[in-house]
């Protein structure tokens, strides 16, 4: 029946199938797409389906609502969905949204005498208050916010992330707010203006809707604290970052798709990744290194694309080198024809391994979008980029990529431990006198082959093997001479 509707009935009835499940905000919008009415929904599918009658086949309102909401929904001809991490943080963007936009059926917002207000005070150090009345009085307000119980449970939050002052004059020894880490005690001078007017900042760029940009200050705050050695400072940012995770909403467009199109938009790839291909290097002071490549298929393992590595033309501990021939190996040996093309290459490291990769694949002419995850701070790095992309902690986006990490490392040291519980197989060695198994043994896995062990020094025999230095030079001799 679909197919016989028109054009605008379509898209409207196709966005209803996509509503999601969680917090976030509904505007109706006419067909010129005039704002109508905003709405806060603690579930969005449940509150916009409840306007709608059954069956879903046409989007005719429901015969028992209210003339005005049924006439409402007659000139609804678009839904824009915003979801959030929580019903208080739709709240905060509910009113924000009304107030720049002035929607005509959001009657009940037009008395900012009748809801509660969030006030920030025009004192040298401002506080954060709630009020019922606006007063010319050189504050800053915020709201109305009809719902006072999530606006109540909002400021508890706010106070904890912006930790401003809330005491009405200044006490002479920090109070009970600071030892709960709630207030910085600019009473004694712990915190100066110029860094407690930086709080207030931010505080009014989260309640005016500039997350995003938000987020990205303090996690550049921080790693510059960090590098300055200001551990306590950064280790609040951190604090603050993760919190504010809890309840920041990303883009409108990645706020609803999964961690494919948020690792998308995230990285500006030209596709989307839903093939990924994660590599990792393992290797033991040099010996039976290898490496490991997993695959990942619409966010899943695809173990029978899995592959390892022995590695052939590096020796040492050398993991940037390693990193190079497996990914020519992969890209442009046997395998190449065998696999298809990924979307995204992720490789466990940082700046060296990366740009192994790419000068890896540049020399194959294989133009791949390459990434890497390093380890200790969980930055991610991207070629050509100065600084890494720095995803907070409960990323789901992150969470895939580590995800993608942790098995690429986990194929990786099963495969060496595989090799390196190999029995010893019969070689040169064991024509040697005096040369039993766990000698044989200890010399192959320091010098990984009889090749290389002929080309040691008999002092490095000597002290592998265990071995006198007369002893050692007999052993290098014999398997010399039986080349």
């Amino acid at each position: 029946m679909a197919d016989r509707l028109d054009p605008a009935t379509s898209r409207l009835l196709a966005q209803l199938s996509r509503v999601p499940a969680q917090p976030g905000l509904y505007l109706f919008k006419d067909a010129r797409g005039t704002i109508l009415y905003i709405g806060k929904a603690a579930n969005l599918r449940d509150r916009v389906h409840s306007y709608f009658r059954q069956p879903r086949s046409v989007p005719a309102p429901r015969p028992d609502l209210p003339p005005r909401i049924a006439k409402l929904l007659g000139r609804v001809a678009d839904i824009e969905l915003r979801p959030t991490a929580s019903e208080s943080e739709a709240l905060l963007l509910e009113s924000e949204l009304i107030k720049v936009h002035q929607p005509r059926y959001n009657v009940a917002f037009r008395d900012d005498k009748t809801y509660p207000l969030l006030k920030l005070t025009a004192e040298p150090f401002p506080r954060l208050l709630v009020t019922r009345a606006r007063k010319p009085d050189g504050s800053r307000y915020f709201g109305p916010y009809p719902d006072a119980g999530l606006m109540h449970e909002a400021v508890r939050f706010l106070r904890r992330v912006f930790p401003l002052r809330t005491c009405r004059a200044f006490p002479k020894a920090p109070c009970l707010e600071y030892h709960l880490g709630q207030c910085l005690a600019p009473c004694v001078d712990y915190i100066n203006k110029a860094a407690y007017d930086r709080i207030v900042s931010d505080l009014v760029a989260f309640l005016e809707g500039k997350r995003e940009r938000l987020l990205r200050e303090l996690a550049a705050r921080m790693r510059q604290a960090a590098r300055d050695q200001r551990f306590e400072e950064a280790a609040r940012l951190r604090d603050q970052i993760d919190a504010l995770t809890s309840v920041v909403a990303a883009k409108d467009k990645s706020a609803v798709a999964g961690p494919l199109e948020q690792l998308q938009l995230a990285l500006k790839l030209p596709a989307l990744p839903k093939r990924i291909e994660a590599f990792d290097i393992s290797n033991l002071f040099g010996t039976h290194a290898v490496g490991s490549m997993v695959t990942f298929a619409d966010a899943r393992p695809l173990r029978a694309h899995y592959r390892t590595f022995k590695i052939a033309t590096v020796e040492g501990s050398n993991d940037v080198g390693m990193m190079r021939e497996v990914i020519r190996r992969r890209y442009g040996g046997t395998l190449a024809p065998q696999l298809p093309w990924p979307d995204l290459i992720v490789v466990d490291g940082g700046v060296g391994q990366v740009g192994a990769a790419v000068a890896a694949l540049e020399a194959l002419a294989r133009p791949l979008p390459v990434i890497g995850l390093a380890k200790r701070l969980e930055h991610i790095i991207v070629p050509g980029q100065a600084d890494p992309v720095v995803l907070l902690s409960t990323s789901p986006v992150l969470h895939l990529l580590q995800h993608l990490r942790d098995e690429a490392h986990r194929v990786a040291v099963t495969y060496h431990r595989r090799l390196r519980a190999r029995p010893v197989r019969a070689s040169a060695l064991d024509a040697v006198p005096g040369i039993g198994p766990n000698r044989k043994a200890a010399l192959l896995t320091r010098f990984g082959s009889v090749a290389r062990l002929r080309r040691a020094r008999p002092e490095e025999i000597a002290a592998v093997g265990r071995l006198g230095l007369e002893a050692a030079r007999r052993l290098l001799r014999t398997i010399q001479e039986g080349q």
